[in-house]
C-alpha cells in the first residue's frame, strides 16, 4: 500500500537482447529463469552461444517474471524481447524506455524482400583456371554458372544457418537456398557447402566425387570455389574407414563439445588452405627468468602474478612493428597491413582450447598485460567470454611451457599470416666461448604462410624475438 492508502503501481516491461557484438543471431541453449521468478538487476535470464562461445543475458531490471518468450533453440538477434517483467512504478521508472516501433497492422503486411543470393566473385572463372587439368579449361563457365546459379526463394522459408556458414557461402559464391542442411533442424554446416560446391564441380567436369575424408573440397585462398582433388590431376583418397570398435573391445562413445567441433573444422581449413611452414628457434632467458621472479616478489601483495606470456606478448610487439608483414591478412590479391596490435593466445578450458585477444596491446606495459592475460584465461576456463574479446587478432601465441614439450607445428589461425608456439623452457648446457654454462632455453616454434612470408624474413623475426627475449632492454629501443 502506498501513503495515500492506495495499491502501488506496477507495469509491465520488456527486457530485450543487448548487443551481441557481430553475429547475426544467437541460439538461446539455457533458460535460467521461469515465469513467476523474482530477478535483479544484471541476474543471468538465458545462456546464449555463437559459433565461437557461449554467453550469458543479464536483466537491465529487477522484478517478476511473467512472461517467458524464448526457448531452447530459438535464434535471437540484438533487441529481441526474452521476457516481458512485471515490476513496481518506482523500478519501471528507472528502466530505460524501450524504443518507439510501428503499430502492427490489422491486415498481413507484405514479407520482408528476400536477400539477393550471392554472385560469383569476379575472379572466379581465372582462379579456376588456373587448377584445373587444361583438358577441362573449356567447362569453366559452365562450372562458375553451376556453383552460383540463384534458387527460388522466399520470405518466410529462409536457410538456417549460422553466422559464419553464411560468410563461407558469400565467399564462395553459393545461394544457401540451394544447399541440403544435414545438421539438427536441417542446419546447413559449412561442410554442407563444400559438398554442394564439390557436386557441382563434379557435374559440370563429369566426375564422380568420392565420399569420405578424401572427398572434402579445398577452399582457395580467394574464395572462387572448391575443386575436387581429382581435378588436380590427383588420385582421390580413400573414403575413411567405417569400424566396429566395439567387436573388438569395451568402448565409451563420447560426443565431442561444441567448441572443438566448430575449433576441429576451421583448424581443419587452415591446415588444408594455408600453406604451413615452421621454423624452430631457442631463446636464451636466463636474465629474464630472473627479473621475472624480482618483478613477482615485488608485486606479490598486489595480488599481480606475471607469466613468461606477459613478456612474450611484449616481445611480439616490438617484432611485428619491425616485420610488418607479419602484422597482416590476406584479402584476394592484396595484403592488408595493420597499424593495430590486437594479439591472440590460446587458453586451455575443460571444452577445448580458445583464442582470447590481448587489445591493443602496444599501449599496454607487461603489468598490464599480465593483469589482462589472467583475467581473460580465467574468463575462458568459465566459458564467459564474449565474441568481442575473440576477434581481431593480428597475430597468436600458444603456449605450452605449463605442460612440457620442446617443439611443434602449431596452425595458423586465420585471417592471420603467423602464430608463434612456444614449449616448456630447460636448462641447457651452453657454449660462452671459454666453457659451458647453464642457461634457461625456451623452445620456439614459428608457423607463417609462405604466401605471404618466405624463408628469409621468418628466419630473420625468430632470431630478432630471440634476442628481446635474452635482453629485453632491447624492446625499448
Amino acid at each position: 500500500m502506498n501513503k495515500d492508502g492506495g495499491k502501488s503501481m506496477s507495469a509491465v516491461i520488456e527486457l530485450k537482447v543487448p548487443d551481441i557484438g557481430d553475429f547475426e543471431s544467437v541460439e538461446v541453449i539455457e533458460l535460467l529463469v521461469k515465469p513467476g521468478d523474482s530477478i535483479r538487476v544484471e541476474q543471468s535470464l538465458i545462456t546464449v552461444e555463437s559459433d565461437k562461445a557461449s554467453m550469458e543475458i543479464p536483466a537491465s531490471a529487477a522484478g517478476i517474471v511473467r512472461t517467458l518468450l524464448v526457448k531452447v533453440g530459438d535464434k535471437v538477434r540484438e533487441g529481441s524481447i526474452v521476457l516481458e517483467l512485471e515490476t513496481s512504478e518506482a523500478v519501471a521508472a528507472l528502466a530505460p524506455p524501450a524504443p518507439a516501433t510501428p503499430s502492427t497492422p490489422s491486415t498481413p503486411s507484405t514479407p520482408a524482400a528476400v536477400p539477393a543470393p550471392a554472385s560469383a566473385p569476379a575472379s572466379a572463372p581465372a582462379l579456376i583456371a588456373a587448377v584445373l587439368p587444361t583438358s577441362t579449361v573449356a567447362t569453366i563457365p559452365t562450372i562458375v554458372a553451376e556453383i552460383h546459379a540463384p534458387a527460388a526463394t522466399s520470405a518466410v522459408n529462409q536457410p538456417h544457418a549460422s553466422p559464419s556458414v553464411r560468410m563461407l557461402a558469400r565467399e564462395l559464391g553459393v545461394d544457401l537456398h540451394r544447399v541440403t542442411g544435414s545438421g539438427p533442424k536441417s542446419r546447413i554446416t559449412p561442410d554442407d557447402v563444400r559438398a554442394y560446391v564439390k557436386q557441382a564441380v563434379a557435374r559440370s567436369l563429369g566426375m564422380s566425387v568420392a565420399g569420405g575424408i578424401g572427398g572434402a573440397a579445398v577452399e582457395g585462398a580467394s574464395g572462387a570455389g572448391a575443386i575436387p582433388f581429382s581435378a588436380l590431376g590427383g588420385r582421390e583418397l580413400a573414403a575413411w574407414p567405417k569400424i566396429d570398435f566395439a567387436k573388438f573391445g569395451e568402448i565409451e562413445a563420447k560426443p565431442l563439445s561444441r567448441i572443438k567441433k566448430l575449433s576441429g573444422a576451421n583448424l581443419h581449413r587452415n591446415w588444408v588452405a594455408i600453406p604451413h611452414v615452421t621454423n624452430h628457434d631457442d631463446a636464451d632467458i636466463t636474465d629474464l627468468e630472473n627479473f621475472r621472479n624480482i618483478l613477482n616478489k615485488e608485486n606479490e601483495k598486489r595480488g599481480i602474478k606475471i607469466t613468461m606470456l606477459a613478456f612474450l606478448i611484449h616481445a611480439c610487439v616490438a617484432a611485428l612493428k619491425k616485420f610488418p608483414e607479419f602484422n597482416a591478412s590476406l584479402d584476394g590479391d592484396q595484403l592488408i597491413l595493420k597499424r593495430y596490435f590486437h594479439i591472440g593466445f590460446a587458453a586451455d578450458t575443460p571444452n577445448g582450447l580458445v583464442v582470447p585477444v590481448v587489445r591493443d596491446a602496444d599501449r599496454k606495459g607487461v603489468l598490464e598485460i599480465a593483469q589482462e592475460t589472467s583475467a581473460l584465461a580465467a574468463k575462458a576456463r568459465d566459458g564467459k567470454l564474449s565474441p568481442a574479446e575473440m576477434q581481431g587478432g593480428c597475430f597468436s601465441i600458444s603456449s605450452l611451457g605449463g605442460i612440457g614439450g620442446t617443439y611443434f607445428t602449431p596452425i595458423i589461425n586465420a585471417p592471420e599470416v603467423a602464430i608463434l608456439g612456444v614449449c616448456k623452457s630447460q636448462m641447457r648446457p651452453v657454449w660462452d666461448g671459454k666453457q659451458f654454462a647453464p642457461r634457461l632455453i625456451l623452445p620456439l616454434s614459428l608457423s607463417w604462410d609462405h604466401r605471404v612470408i618466405d624463408g628469409a624474413a621468418a628466419a630473420r623475426f625468430n632470431a630478432y624475438l630471440g634476442q628481446l627475449l635474452a635482453d629485453f632492454r632491447r624492446t625499448l629501443l
